[in-house]
């Protein structure tokens, strides 16, 4: 299992790779800036400038159903956002 798990396409994230050259992935709760620097250099062959990284904790969740309560909590995601250098870019559209 990579470091990198899935891109995210979202309205905001596509304006940002169009205006700032930013992307955003979902990573590995353990991975750290320099494993996922290293990670989108090798697999998509681009030099990375920066690398911001956001934790976003589980909630638990309480719903009141005819069945009575139901419990559950929401997953623990780690986010990161990856700046590119002048003249980099990663086509996530692609069908490689």
């Amino acid at each position: 299992m990579g470091i990198l798990l899935k891109p995210i396409v979202t309205e905001k994230s596509s304006d940002a790779g169009e205006l700032r050259n930013c992307y955003y992935f979902l990573v590995r709760r353990d991975s750290n800036k320099l494993q996922i620097k290293e990670a989108v250099e090798e697999y998509f062959d681009v030099e990375v400038k920066k690398v911001r990284t956001m934790n976003y904790y589980a909630n638990r969740i309480l719903k009141h159903t005819k069945k009575g309560v139901q419990r559950g909590r929401t997953k623990y995601l780690k986010k990161a956002i990856v700046q590119l250098s002048e003249g980099s870019e990663i086509d996530l559209y692609s069908n490689n």
